[in-house]
């Protein structure tokens, strides 16, 4: 018991819970500088192909899911039981001394730092009223007693000091618990939405999601957000500028409520959020077989391989003209602003001002009602490697031209559309977070700005009634000189005791000089 005592005294200090504050923050870096999967999992995927040998590392050490990895939830925890561990027993012992009297003056008055004596005509007993009057004036809670070196006064101020101590401490555990919250009954999904198409809430529907572990698909928010135009602006060094998505949402069935949301600009509902993260291209296409058997104008979001020119690759799956093992799946390469060079496509400028798709054909079976999951966005290389799907064709075209395939199905590009990728985010503890914060605010002024003071006067013991040297000290915590808040303090207290003494004369009967 002795060894638990000496640890639950360590981890409950307020300097472990000042270091495991810092080390909180610290773990958090790694959240602002990698992509995160509750984010963006294209970003995630990117970033795997770019570091092939550091992101598996990485992953292990749960750096792409930063903020659920069991190392940061560890941190976080010994945070939380740290400060409800030392800020509870404060509390208490703030609030006896709330209600306790000021303690009694110091033996050696004189002796403290901010000390002095004043000499007064008035008996002892009204030169403490004058002071007490002075002190209440001044908002000091005021007790006077019968010390054994003499009548004396103890006057405190400042209690608000620590209160704004308290109230810091306790706003950040609430802060703690809001986001705690937000993990255990909040939600977020990431889907990538081309214009004119839609979504509703479900997870069913969105291409990646996560969910804290009491969150029931029962009580996801009943809306529906169809994309009707987005419009990507850039700079004159083609750097992204802004990106605005008008979307109208309402409930399943409703006309719904247009509206235009941005990237720092969400759509905003109750405890819900729809953010614009990024976008891209979906190339659309029209297929007709030999016998007449046609798709118009369908599309798939390519993913961005480069953000600076939005090169992007995607493939688009086409079941439903084949049976069996004359399925048809185009896989292609899509340049906003399309440059041949060598037979090769590569994208120059990130806007669509020459868009050209490179495209390689293939026919097979899809592997699509095989029971095993497969991306949207790509082919299934076993497949390929397997023989079930076999090249029948490539060609790079521009909108409007065609590629004829062996077997005379015909292929045109016919345009594209562009893609806003979007996250719904629930969080119920956004705005618990928000008055946390707001009331770490107030507590962190009030620690900052007032101060806890102390001021102590005694009449010494057998002073008679023809006057009397007062006795004054004052003890302050705080920042800022003391010094000149004590004389400008003795100076006014002098100046009360001289115009009590004046004011209490007989009438005609001045005071010799």
């Amino acid at each position: 018991m002795g060894l638990l005592l000496r640890w639950w005294r360590r981890l409950t200090a307020m300097r472990t819970a000042i270091v495991l504050l810092f080390l909180l923050a610290l773990a958090a870096v790694p959240g602002s500088l990698l992509p995160q999967r509750s984010l963006s999992q294209n970003n995630v995927n990117g970033y795997f192909a770019d570091h092939p040998t550091l992101a598996p590392f990485l992953d292990r050490l749960y750096l792409f899911d930063v903020f659920s990895s069991p190392w940061f939830a560890a941190i976080y925890l010994l945070l939380f039981i740290s400060l409800i561990g030392c800020v509870l027993p404060r509390g208490l012992e703030h609030a006896r001394n709330l209600r306790a009297a000021p303690p009694p003056a110091p033996r050696h008055l004189l002796r403290l730092r901010d000390s002095g004596e004043v000499a007064t005509p008035l008996p002892g007993g009204q030169s403490l009223d004058v002071v007490e009057e002075e002190l209440r004036v001044r908002k000091f809670r005021v007790v006077r007693r019968n010390g054994v070196h003499g009548p004396e006064l103890s006057a405190e101020k400042g209690y608000l000091k620590e209160t704004g101590n308290l109230l810091f401490h306790l706003s950040l555990v609430a802060l703690l618990l809001g986001l705690a919250g937000g993990k255990l009954w909040g939600y977020e999904g990431s889907i990538l939405v081309t214009e004119g198409q839609g979504f509703c809430n479900s997870f069913q529907q969105y291409d990646t999601h996560s969910a804290g572990p009491l969150v029931d698909s029962g009580d996801l928010t009943p809306l529906c957000v169809d994309l009707e135009d987005f419009r990507a602006e850039y700079e004159e060094d083609l750097t992204a500028a802004s990106f605005t998505a008008d979307i109208r949402y309402g409930g399943p069935g409703e006309d719904g409520r247009a509206t235009t949301i941005g990237v720092n600009e969400p759509l905003r509902l109750d405890g819900d959020r729809i953010y614009v993260t990024g976008h891209g291209f979906s190339p659309t296409f029209s297929v007709t077989r030999p016998d007449g058997t046609a798709l118009t104008d369908v599309s798939v979001p390519f993913l961005p391989s480069d953000q600076s020119t939005m090169a992007s690759q995607g493939a688009l799956k086409v079941p439903d003209l084949g049976d069996g093992d004359d399925q048809l799946a185009l896989e292609g390469f899509f340049a906003p602003t399309g440059l041949v060079q060598g037979g090769i496509l590569t994208s120059v400028n990130p806007q669509p001002l020459a868009p050209q798709v490179a495209l390689v054909a293939y026919q097979g079976y899809l592997g699509l009602d095989s029971g095993i999951p497969q991306s949207v966005y790509s082919l299934d290389a076993g497949q390929i490697d397997r023989g079930r799907l076999t090249e029948v064709g490539a060609a790079n075209l521009s909108a409007g031209e065609s590629m004829t395939l062996p077997d005379g199905t015909t292929v045109t590009f016919t345009g594209f559309r562009e893609f806003a990728a979007l996250q719904y985010s629930h969080d119920p503890g956004q705005t618990w977070v928000l008055a946390a914060a707001v009331a770490m605010l107030a507590g962190l002024l009030g620690m900052l700005l007032l101060r806890r003071e102390r001021v102590f006067a005694r009449v010494p013991a057998g002073a008679g009634d023809g006057g009397t040297v007062l006795a004054l000290a004052s003890l302050t915590r705080g920042s800022g000189e003391n010094a000149p808040r004590f004389a400008a303090m003795a100076d006014d207290l002098r100046a009360a005791l001289a115009e009590r003494a004046r004011t209490s004369e007989p009438e005609g009967h001045p005071r010799d000089s």
